[in-house]
């Protein structure tokens, strides 16, 4: 029984890394694109500036709450 299960395991993951990846070509795996430098420089800015401007604005939040 745990022959078959780890034979089962093996040939699954053998065909996910064989079918599923891209062809290597780079970048084709991400999120988000790569060939419009101005569209990703954008959407850098807000994801990193989100996320660093988000303590300052709850503290904010937290001190102008009565």
């Amino acid at each position: 029984m745990l022959g078959r299960a780890s034979t089962l395991v093996r040939s699954t993951l053998s065909n996910s890394i064989r079918y599923g990846s891209h062809g290597g070509v780079p970048g084709e795996n991400l999120p988000f694109q790569l060939h419009n430098r101005y569209r990703l420089t954008a959407w850098f800015c807000v994801f990193f500036g989100s996320g660093l401007a988000l303590p300052f604005l709850v503290v904010r939040h937290q001190l102008l709450k009565k």
